[in-house]
């Protein structure tokens, strides 16, 4: 049975020590990756020392899961990860919400209930499409801010 890998910490950059424990590779491994997948480019300071981001790290076990766990050539797993990110990107193009690793709260389940009671039942319709707006607003400032692969 194999280990379940560790929750990713709230950090900006991770060394690639933290992100070989994080993620169940070695660093060489990191390393030769970096070679094969073009979208995986850590920011490298002083002396080369590599720094990973979030998404890079996601990424990273996105890529393990391919080869690891599906059995995946790198080749393939290469394609494979150009699908998965091109489909993103695709959908974003579309203005779908992406919603990966990301619980959605429906308006009747996140506690406006009580609100909405209070609320003249002529005027519940407007409340309930100025909630709407304001969730669609957030979801797309979140897209805004999620990293582009």
């Amino acid at each position: 049975m194999e280990k379940a890998l560790p929750s990713i910490p709230a950090k900006r950059y991770f060394t690639i020590g933290e992100v070989s424990d994080l993620c169940g590779v070695k660093p060489h491994v990191l390393r030769y990756w970096e070679q094969e997948f073009t979208q995986l480019r850590p920011m490298k300071r002083r002396g080369n020392r590599r720094y990973y981001q979030h998404h890079e790290v996601l990424m990273i076990r996105r890529i393990r899961d391919l080869l690891y766990d599906q059995g995946f050539t790198i080749s393939g797993a290469r394609n494979k990860l150009q699908e998965l990110v091109q489909g993103e990107r695709d959908r974003r193009r579309a203005g779908e919400v992406m919603l990966e690793g990301v619980e959605v709260i429906e308006v009747e389940d996140s506690g406006f209930g009580d609100f909405e009671d209070s609320v003249p039942a002529e005027d519940r319709e407007f409340v309930s499409e100025k909630l709407s707006l304001v969730r669609r607003e957030l979801f797309e400032i979140r897209d805004l801010l999620s990293p582009a692969y």
